[in-house]
């Protein structure tokens, strides 16, 4: 099955070089990527232009003048951009395993959206990843891991390789499976259904609203954050503000309480 991935991304090349170079260690390699660029600058421009290039991936670059945080809006265009039937989310700062868009697919079902986590590292440890590291994969190694500023603790398991325990920690954890921007999947005839994403909405949860309108027109959700592993690279948030996440709970609460399967704020108006 052929599969579209995009990545979020602003004005973060060190962290996105590193995410795609987990991409050119993919063990299925039939995909498109498509970056979802909020309005970088020209380093960004310059680092993509490199991977096409200098690797095998096929790159769509979706850009719009930078004018505030709008990835709602970048994220529609990349969505209308998708060449292929499914869909991939997921950030510019998330490196995923090399089993990353294979799980994706292989869980792929009608009727279903995929909701997946990540494990979120410490600045120290994401300073550390290297493509030669993504490459040898070291780096999804909790042993690596530990040994480069992680914290031992139960969180490590959602790098388990193990089947039986991955399994066994997907049917019971009490994380909610809500559809999360950095690893997501569905196919893109529901994306569109629903209209894609609020574009009124800013940072803060607008991803969980998406998800909410995919649940209410009827399509359940697969949980697989043991199986699809991506690692988070820590960064600051200077967009992040009380106002608009204010907004964003507003619109979400909206969203559950009336049942609203498309928004009229989406791909299109």
């Amino acid at each position: 099955m052929s599969t579209s991935v995009i990545i979020s991304t602003y004005n973060a090349p060190e962290w996105l070089a590193l995410t795609l170079h987990g991409y050119c260690n993919q063990t299925d390699k039939d995909f498109e990527i498509i970056i979802a660029d909020d309005g970088s600058g020209e380093a960004t421009r310059q680092l993509i232009e490199q991977f096409k290039k200098t690797t095998d991936l096929t790159i769509q670059h979706v850009w719009h003048t930078d004018v505030g945080f709008q990835k709602c809006t970048i994220l529609n265009k990349a969505i209308k951009a998708a060449k292929e039937d499914y869909l991939i989310l997921s950030d510019g700062d998330c490196v995923p395993r090399s089993d990353f868009v294979a799980v994706h697919k292989a869980h792929a079902e009608k009727g279903y959206y995929l909701s997946g986590g990540y494990f979120k590292l410490p600045m120290e440890t994401s300073h550390k990843i290297t493509p030669e590291i993504i490459q040898s994969q070291e780096c999804f190694s909790p042993a690596w891991l530990i040994a480069n500023g992680v914290p031992k603790n139960h969180k490590l398991l959602k790098l388990t390789q193990n089947k039986v325990l991955r399994a066994l920690c997907n049917a019971t954890t009490p994380t909610k499976r809500t559809w999360n921007g950095h690893n997501a999947s569905c196919f893109k005839s529901d994306a569109i259904r629903v209209n894609g994403f609020d574009e009124r909405m800013r940072y803060g949860g607008e991803d969980v609203e998406f998800g909410f309108r995919l649940k209410n027109s009827k399509l359940r959700a697969k949980q697989i954050r043991y199986r699809a592993v991506c690692l988070h690279l820590e960064h600051e948030r200077g967009y992040c503000n009380e106002a608009d996440l204010a907004l964003n709970k507003q619109i979400r609460e909206h969203t559950v309480s009336e049942k609203i399967k498309r928004t009229d704020y989406g791909i299109q108006k």
